[in-house]
C-alpha cells in the first residue's frame, strides 16, 4: 500500500521528501568552507608560485646595478676620451700662439729693419752736407757753424753717431786707410782724420778716411 503526501491545505507548505533531504546534506558537507580556503591561501603565500618565480626576482633586482655599473665605466672611458682630446686641442692651440707670435716678431723686425735702412738711406744722402760744413769751418767760415750744430744735433737724436779714431788704434771696420807714414812698428794707429765716419744706430753708415802710421 503506497502513502501519498496530503494535498497542501490552508496555505501549509509541502513536506520535503526524505530522499530529497539526504541528497542536499551530503551536497553541503562536500562543498569547502570560504573562510577556510581564504585562510590557507593566506597562510600559504608560496602557494601557486611558480617555483623559478623566487630566483627570478632576485635576477631582477642585480640586472639594474649591472646596467649602472656598465653606464658608468663606459661615461669614464668617454670622459678620459674627452680630456685626451681636449688637451690635444689645448697643444695644438698653444703651438699655433706661439707660431703666430714669432711670426708676429719676425714681420715686426723686418719692418723695423726696413724702417731703419729707409732712414739710413735719407741720413746718408745728408752727410755730404755735414761734410761740406766740416770743410767750411776749417777755412774760417764760423757764420755755418749753427747750421752744422743744429742738423747735427737733430740726426744725433735718431741714431747718428760720429766716428772721429783720431789716436787710436786702427779698425778697418769703422775707418779706412787712406795714408800711410812710417812709423815705430806695433799696431796701426791712426794719426790723422782725413774725413770723419758716421754709424747709424749702431750700424756703420760710412767708414772714416784716415791716415795711420806702420
Amino acid at each position: 500500500m503506497t502513502d501519498e503526501a496530503p494535498s497542501p491545505k490552508g496555505g501549509e507548505a509541502e513536506p520535503t521528501a526524505p530522499d530529497d533531504v539526504g541528497e542536499a546534506a551530503a551536497e553541503f558537507v562536500d562543498q569547502p568552507d570560504d573562510d577556510e580556503a581564504t585562510a590557507d591561501a593566506v597562510a600559504a603565500p608560496g602557494a601557486g608560485t611558480a617555483p623559478g618565480d623566487a630566483a627570478g626576482d632576485d635576477h631582477d633586482t642585480e640586472a639594474p646595478d649591472d646596467d649602472l655599473e656598465a653606464a658608468a665605466d663606459a661615461l669614464e672611458v668617454d670622459l678620459e676620451l674627452l680630456l685626451a682630446e681636449r688637451e690635444q686641442y689645448l697643444d695644438a692651440y698653444r703651438r699655433a700662439q706661439a707660431d703666430f707670435e714669432n711670426y708676429r716678431k719676425q714681420a715686426q723686425k723686418r719692418q723695423d729693419d726696413a724702417v731703419v735702412r729707409s732712414l739710413g738711406n735719407f741720413v746718408e744722402g745728408l752727410l755730404p752736407v755735414l761734410d761740406s760744413c766740416d770743410a767750411a769751418l776749417a777755412h774760417g767760415a764760423s757764420e755755418v757753424e749753427p747750421v752744422l750744430v743744429a742738423l747735427y744735433g737733430a740726426l744725433s737724436k735718431e741714431g747718428l753717431e760720429r766716428i772721429d779714431p783720431k789716436g787710436t788704434t786702427f779698425d778697418p771696420e769703422e775707418a779706412e786707410a787712406v795714408v800711410h807714414e812710417p812709423g815705430e812698428g806695433g799696431e796701426q794707429v791712426v794719426a790723422e782724420v782725413l774725413r770723419p765716419g758716421y754709424r747709424w744706430r749702431g750700424r756703420v753708415l760710412r767708414p772714416a778716411m784716415v791716415k795711420v802710421t806702420d
